[in-house]
């Protein structure tokens, strides 16, 4: 059975012609303003639909500067010392169309680094493709600039397949190198603070070590801090601590300031503050000075662990090093000491930490007025000035 609404309606009201163009202007046009990010993405929109210009009297200048016959060498020369890349393009793109002409690793990696420079990845791109084209053109120079600059793209895909383009060339001189591997891994741990994104770029890392070492290359500082440095942001703090030991023993590699700085934020990140102290003992004593971040990550991880007095001895320490504390670190320490019942005494460290210039008057205030709401109810409170 079907049922009926008989509630009546009532009609909708006329309006006059003029109100119903206004109505309907103001719904077409907000008279809002554009937000940031709108603004932004309409930038960057014109940018990329905007072609730019080919500066026509400076290139014939710079083909005037080249001799009847030249040869690639002399065509590098006039590349070099041009700035605009896009006059460098036009110029490489005019001499490929010459009589008896071919293209060498030097015009090929000169414009390749004019371009890759001005970030015109998408002409850079084409470039590479012809000297992909070319098997007896290429050199492990010119391949490690392709690799880096495609990396500094975000292309890893891309330079990964120029690595393995390296690794399968008939040619001794494009084989890959320590740069070679050390941009990749450079590359892979540069993706951000998540964990799981660096366990599963770890993966990668892991075998392009291995595969180096298979390959005979021996691992230089900076790879094995890079190794190191992947198992710290992936969690695997103790495979990071394999590496480190095997340093000196394995491949005859001693670590330097950073190993040191980036175990003991790993070890600090996961509360293993007897290990963090005997690294960061062992530093000082190997001369080194351990890092903002050091001293910061084992100052937080003492005090959240409830060893007061040793993070406070350590915040003196890198103070005295000219190291320094940042906001949360004091902040940390401040509270620790106040929830120890200990007040009047966090009150004393936050003004003598002012007294010496450590913290500015703006963050002083802050941090106690953090004090206040946090511990205000204290039976301490008298120190607050009530």
């Amino acid at each position: 059975m079907c049922f009926l609404n008989h509630t009546q309606v009532s009609p909708c009201p006329q309006l006059p012609s003029k109100q119903i163009l206004c109505l309907s202007l103001y719904s077409l046009y907000s008279t809002k303003a554009p937000s940031r990010s709108f603004r932004r993405r309409e930038s960057k929109r014109s940018k990329l639909n905007s072609k730019p210009t080919l500066d026509e009297a400076q290139f014939q200048r710079a083909v005037s500067q080249l001799p009847p016959r030249f040869t690639a060498e002399e065509l590098c020369n006039v590349i070099t010392f041009i700035e605009d890349p896009i006059v460098c393009l036009e110029l490489f793109n005019w001499a490929s169309q010459q009589h008896r002409f071919r293209h060498d690793v030097c015009t090929y990696h000169v414009t390749i680094k004019k371009l890759g420079a001005a970030r015109m990845y998408e002409e850079m791109d084409d470039v590479v493709n012809q000297v992909l084209a070319v098997q007896c053109v290429g050199s492990e120079a010119l391949y490690n600039t392709i690799i880096y600059f495609f990396t500094e793209a975000r292309r890893l895909t891309r330079a990964v397949n120029i690595f393995n383009h390296m690794k399968n060339s008939r040619n001794l001189d494009c084989r890959p190198s320590i740069r070679t591997y050390n941009l990749l891994f450079a590359a892979f741990l540069s993706r951000g603070n998540n964990s799981y994104i660096n366990h599963m770029y770890m993966e990668t890392i892991r075998c392009l070590f291995r595969q180096m070492v298979n390959d005979g290359i021996q691992p230089d500082i900076f790879t094995l801090n890079s190794m190191i440095k992947g198992y710290v942001l992936s969690l695997h703090v103790n495979d990071a601590l394999r590496v480190f030991h095997q340093m000196d023993v394995v491949y005859k590699c001693l670590p330097n300031s950073f190993s040191y700085d980036y175990l003991i934020h790993g070890l600090c990140a996961q509360g293993r503050t007897n290990n963090a102290k005997q690294l960061c003992d062992e530093m000082k004593q190997k001369g080194f000075i351990p890092s903002n971040k050091s001293y910061n990550s084992l100052v937080n991880a003492l005090a959240l662990g409830g060893e007061v007095d040793e993070a406070v001895r350590y915040l003196w320490e890198m103070i005295e090093k000219r190291r320094s504390a940042d906001f949360i670190t004091c902040r940390t320490v401040l509270d620790e000491i106040c929830r120890q019942g200990k007040v009047g005494e966090a009150m004393r460290l936050l003004k003598e930490l002012q007294e010496k210039d450590i913290v500015d008057g703006y963050t002083y205030r802050k941090l106690l007025y953090v004090l206040e709401d946090d511990f205000g109810n204290s039976t301490d409170k008298n120190q607050f000035g009530y």
